[in-house]
């Protein structure tokens, strides 16, 4: 863990370097400055800031809670323990829960009714880590989000309205960007539809941040960006558009990008 903040710590540097380094020169390709960014922090660090949260992640996985038991007796969809291909096949509906679940929701579920943790003892920043763990073993996955059960297509349908919904001070909705604008930039970024494979790239290291951001917290800084109050983490409304987004991307044939790589 010490060699892990350790090497967030250096990152920092890197980042004011990048940062110097880009100055007064024309704007690059998102995708090439990225790659260029990439090659630099692997030529100074020989590894990628998303990887160091992956083995915080993993060291988490593995970490046995007040109920003696790791997240390895999780069942993330295919069985307990089996991590390969899960993160590409949510959200879904669980028996267990008798809900349906994205990643960070399960891995919020997982660490209550397996390791024994207390909600007001799980901390944010693990599940972010966890999350990146297991969603490293979907990393370049075909998206196979195809709601079938009832539960599933509800949420499907209310991830469909609330990307529609008009709300707050700015009248604002999803679709006013993603849909009006795709294939356009914001801050240099790209901007995509669900049928454009929005959501391919979380979870990832956000330099401009410093941090990752998972798919919840994109959803939370989409919300926050129009004027609308973020909901809590791991409720219906972010599940709801994952599943939206996620299946739409999952028709288009979509697969997941290098996870969890980094993005600006």
């Amino acid at each position: 863990m010490k060699r892990i903040y350790h090497l967030l710590g250096l990152s920092l540097v890197a980042l004011g370097a990048l940062f110097a380094y880009t100055q007064g020169q024309k704007p690059l390709d998102p995708f090439e400055e990225a790659m260029r960014q990439r090659q630099m922090y692997l030529e100074t660090f020989g590894v990628l800031p998303g990887e160091l949260y992956v083995e915080e992640g993993k060291e988490l996985f593995f970490r046995k809670g007040p109920s003696g038991k790791t997240l390895e007796a999780c069942d993330f969809g295919k069985g307990p323990g089996v991590l390969e291909g899960v993160y590409a096949q949510l959200p879904k509906y669980f028996p267990d829960s008798k809900r349906v679940e994205d990643l960070e929701s399960r891995v919020y579920t997982c660490m209550q009714t397996v390791q024994g943790y207390k909600p007001q003892e799980i901390k944010r920043d693990e599940v972010r880590a966890i999350t990146a763990y297991v969603a490293s073993f979907s990393s370049k996955a075909r998206m196979q989000v195809v709601p079938k059960h009832p539960a599933e297509l509800a949420m499907y349908n209310l991830g469909r309205e609330l990307w529609y919904w008009r709300a707050g001070n700015r009248d604002m909705n999803c679709a006013a960007c993603h849909d009006r604008y795709a294939g356009r930039r914001v801050r240099l970024s790209p901007l995509r539809s669900p049928s454009q494979g929005l959501g391919s790239e979380w979870p990832a290291y956000r330099f401009e941040a410093d941090k990752l951001y998972t798919m919840q917290d994109r959803i939370a800084f989409c919300y926050e960006s129009i004027g609308i109050p973020k909901p809590d983490y791991y409720s219906e409304s972010y599940i709801a558009l994952t599943v939206y987004i996620l299946a739409e991307a999952t028709k288009a044939g979509h697969s997941f990008e290098e996870l969890p790589f980094f993005t600006r």
